[in-house]
């Protein structure tokens, strides 16, 4: 009798073991897998999302002024990035990070506040997006490595005798994430840096995800793909931290998240917010769903972002 209900437990423990083992390479596709679209569909979509800009893109594709570049990292993969020169840039570059299962192209009404400012503009595709390498989504964790070459490489490329170079870095939602990751390693020439609907950590944002969308609690699933990611990727859930990186950011920084975002929700932003020292401001964006706030208060947020680049000039 014993040994009949050892074998059942035995058999009851191997068999969850197998589901959960199931389970996490399922979410980790599900969360990480990169999943590309043809670069012209991503023009298409911003084209329909902002009709407005259409125009001023073509402006700078018939002048020559936007271009795009591949470089090979110092880990051996090929990254991808849109660019633009200023000629009125003296050494003052943005470079700006799109989102979750994005590219870089959904970054140009960003970059156009600062190319209509002087600036140069990098818009670099992340790990496993758009025409970079990689099939896997870095959630903005070694995501700031590839950046923080961008900006070593703009610095070589933007900056000539004489001048200064000054780098300031805007994201969005995982962009976000990533430029804060960057800030806290306070990386040279960096100036001032912008994050929009950025969420605290990776761990958190799946968390949030988990219970929202499949009504599952953390433990034991969100543990078991955290070190199945960590196995397979390198990191895991609970480093890839923007809290953690922000609270060591020396440059001053925006932050802007609408109060309407439940993709990212709106109360992530006030502990980076708090965690933050030095120079810092909070804008909350009302009835902004997420990564809406430029394009529901177009107005507001350019002066918004213009009036915080003239103070950290």
């Amino acid at each position: 009798m014993r040994k009949s209900v050892l074998k059942t437990l035995l058999f009851t423990i191997v068999i969850l073991l197998l589901v959960l083992a199931g389970g996490s390479f399922y979410m980790l596709d599900y969360a990480l897998g990169a999943q590309r679209l043809p670069y012209s569909t991503y023009y298409s979509q911003l084209y329909e999302q902002e009709p407005g800009i259409e125009e001023w893109v073509d402006s700078l594709k018939r002048t020559g002024t936007l271009r795009d570049t591949f470089v090979v990292l110092s880990d051996g993969e090929r990254s991808h990035a849109l660019y633009a020169r200023n000629s009125a840039a003296k050494g003052k570059t943005a470079i700006l990070v799109h989102g979750y299962k994005d590219a870089a192209v959904k970054m140009l009404p960003y970059a156009k506040l600062y190319h209509d400012v002087g600036m140069n503009f990098v818009l670099p595709d992340l790990h496993g997006h758009g025409l970079s390498d990689g099939d896997d989504i870095q959630m903005g964790w070694k995501d700031r490595l590839a950046i923080e070459e961008w900006m070593r490489i703009a610095t070589k490329a933007f900056t000539h005798p004489g001048d200064t170079a000054r780098l300031y870095l805007h994201g969005i939602s995982m962009g976000a994430a990533t430029v804060m990751n960057v800030a806290g390693d306070n990386p040279a020439h960096l100036v001032a840096a912008v994050e929009d609907s950025g969420y605290t950590s990776a761990w958190d944002e799946f968390e949030k995800e988990l219970r929202g969308r499949f009504s599952l609690p953390a433990f034991p699933l969100l543990y078991a793909t955290s070190w199945l990611c960590e196995a397979k990727y390198g990191w895991n859930f609970r480093e890839a931290s923007p809290l953690a990186q922000v609270a060591k950011a020396r440059c001053p920084m925006l932050f802007i998240h609408g109060d309407a975002d439940d993709f990212v929700p709106t109360e992530m932003v006030y502990p980076l917010y708090e965690a933050k020292q030095g120079e810092k401001e909070l804008w909350v964006t009302k009835g902004s769903e997420h990564v809406r706030s430029l394009r529901d208060h177009p107005n507001a947020y350019r002066k918004k972002v213009m009036d915080f680049l003239r103070k950290h000039e």
